[in-house]
C-alpha cells in the first residue's frame, strides 16, 4: 500500500529528476538509475524487489508534443 499513499510525491520526485535529465527529448544516461532510486525511496516494497532488478522491467519514454515516442531507455 506504500506505492498508493506515495504516489504523489513519488510523481513529483520523479519529475524532478525528469526536469534534470532530460536533454531536450533524449535521455541522459543516468536518468535510468535515478528513476529507480526515487521509487525506492518511497516504496519499501520496490526497494527489496530491486534485488531481482533484471527480472522487473522498466521502460522509461519521452513523447512529442504529438504523442510521437521522441525517446526509450528499457531495462536489460
Amino acid at each position: 500500500m506504500a506505492t498508493g499513499h506515495n504516489n504523489l510525491a513519488m510523481n513529483r520526485s520523479i519529475q524532478q529528476v525528469a526536469d534534470h535529465f532530460v536533454d531536450g527529448k533524449r535521455l541522459k544516461e543516468r536518468m535510468f538509475n535515478r528513476v529507480s532510486a526515487v521509487a525506492r525511496a518511497y516504496d519499501p516494497c520496490l526497494s527489496c524487489s530491486t534485488h531481482a532488478a533484471d527480472a522487473i522491467p522498466l521502460r522509461i519514454e519521452t513523447l512529442a508534443a504529438d504523442g510521437a515516442l521522441a525517446d526509450e531507455v528499457r531495462s536489460r
